[in-house]
């Protein structure tokens, strides 16, 4: 049977899997790599860790059981965004790669938008944060000259890798797209940005749609790994793109709830004029000429795991949330704010912390556990108000993550969103995105669509209850209040942090 690989490049490991034409994970392989923090605020991995990493992976991927490496058809990637890979003449890094997570570039960022101003959000329909690629490159010229004089181009992380195994250099939009470089409507590098900061075209390299091949194997990565030199490569795309891809957005109405450490809203959009006013990301799909709009909560699951580390350390999720199913929503008046490490959307602020509000001595832990869990989805509900209020359609959300373990969770979102929310049978992420993009190019599906109705299987549906809903909307304003309530207290209190 023919197979495709997808290369999930993320911040701590790669992950590769295996998909056959049905959809079906026949094998995956993981390998992690270190990160490096050599200041407070920096961020850094070695480039040449990641294609190490994936080679080894492929290798034993291609050696499992029962695999026939020869019928191994093509590789697409889902990769970190964002990330600073500068190569020199040669094709080699100048330095370590400055990941989306350093936040070393505030003053680059302020400098940016002082350059552009509102021409950034016109052309890159986003605003200017540290995670961002410009102001790292930004960043390098002004405090590393020496090493920013050898180089003669800048990829992202899986760009790299991909190069390492083809020799070609390529970026696809859905990544071009979290640069701050990219005309985002436009598809193209923009003029404008590159001469604002004196940024010759030669800089970037070219682009290519996600499920474009980019070349096939290099004759050596093939006895390396054991696959065929003749295997397609494709671009790929971000992850969070191809999370969408996995996830089967690729429609309008179709929305994504991913709650990790972070959490994410993430919504299909096909205009290409929809204006956020840089309240949310707006960045290229994976899928050919679409967009996907999306909103950041920092602290979605890294709060329900803090809640349960502090207040109960020697147990299971599953005993920390016993009970939480027979409180009303509202959990008797208590609210969480999720704002443990600051905000992304829709206050991009480092300063504001969380609040619980409305404490009483009839509550119990259980209903601490139901706030947290309601201040996340409250949290996450901001994006999704957001895009209704700019008239996007928002009825079916697929959720995954940590969110989609819990069934009291996932209806607890079905009636803060007031939308059918779903969970999905076989939830791979980025990774199963990426070896669609692959089974796409390689002429499998006529379409990505096509491909979602093979690979993504869909669970239980969970309908909105129309009085937890009503409960809800009122709660939800009263929420809202909270940030402009407590953001001049966290403000004053920052001080007194250690």
């Amino acid at each position: 049977m023919p197979y495709v690989i997808g290369v999930d490049l993320g911040t701590s490991a790669v992950k590769v899997l295996l998909v056959d034409k049905n959809g079906t994970v026949a094998g995956e392989v993981s390998r992690s790599y270190p990160l490096f923090h050599e200041y407070s605020g920096w961020s850094e991995q070695k480039p040449d860790d990641w294609v190490q990493a994936t080679v080894e992976a492929l290798k034993e991927l291609a050696a499992q059981e029962g695999i026939n490496a020869a019928e191994i058809e093509g590789i697409s990637f889902s990769g970190q965004m964002h990330g600073l890979v500068l190569l020199d003449s040669e094709g080699n890094p100048v330095r370590n790669a400055i990941l989306w997570n350093d936040t070393r570039t505030t003053a680059e960022c302020r400098e940016i938008e002082a350059a552009l101003g509102d021409k950034l959000l016109k052309v890159t329909r986003n605003p200017a944060l540290e995670g961002f690629t410009l102001p790292k490159i930004l960043w390098v010229r002004k405090h590393e000259p020496e090493a920013f004089a050898k180089a003669s181009l800048f990829v992202l992380p899986k760009d790299y890798v991909r190069y390492r195994l083809t020799g070609e250099l390529h970026m696809d939009y859905s990544d071009a797209a979290g640069t701050l470089i990219l005309d985002v409507a436009g598809k193209k590098w923009s003029d404008e940005v590159l001469s604002a900061f004196d940024l010759p075209a030669s800089f970037c390299p070219p682009l290519v749609e996600s499920h474009g091949q980019t070349g096939t194997l290099l004759p050596q990565i093939a006895e390396q790994t054991g696959l065929s030199a003749a295997t397609k490569i494709f671009a790929g795309g971000a992850d969070n793109a191809c999370g969408a891809i996995g996830a089967g957005i690729l429609s309008e109405g179709l929305t994504l709830c991913s709650i990790g450490t972070s959490g994410v809203i993430l919504s299909y959009e096909n205009d290409s004029s929809k204006d956020f006013a840089g309240k949310v990301h707006f960045f290229n799909h994976g899928k050919e000429d679409a967009f996907y709009a999306m909103g950041v909560t920092l602290a979605a699951g890294y709060s329900l795991s803090w809640f349960k580390k502090t207040f109960a350390p020697g147990e299971s999720f599953d005993e920390l949330l016993a009970g939480v199913g027979d409180i009303k929503p509202g959990a008797d008046g208590l609210l969480f704010t999720p704002y443990l490490v600051g905000e992304r959307t829709p206050h991009a602020d480092s300063q504001i912390r969380a609040s619980f509000i409305g404490v009483d001595g009839s509550h119990e832990r259980k209903h601490f556990a139901r706030a947290v869990m309601e201040g996340i989805t409250f949290s996450l509900h901001e994006s999704v108000d957001m895009f209704r209020q700019a008239g996007k359609t928002v009825d079916k959300i697929v959720s995954i993550g940590g969110g989609a373990q819990n069934p009291v969770w996932l209806q607890m979102q079905a009636d803060i969103f007031g939308a059918e929310v779903v969970a999905l049978e076989n939830e791979q992420g980025p990774g199963l995105g990426a070896a669609m993009l692959a089974a796409y190019g390689c002429g499998w599906f006529a379409s990505l669509d096509e491909c979602a109705e093979r690979f993504v299987k869909h669970a239980k549906s969970y309908q909105p209850n129309a009085d937890a809903v009503a409960a809800y909307e009122g709660l939800f304003r009263i929420y809202q209040q909270v940030y402009g309530a407590t953001r001049g207290l966290n403000a004053e209190l920052a001080a007194y942090r250690h």
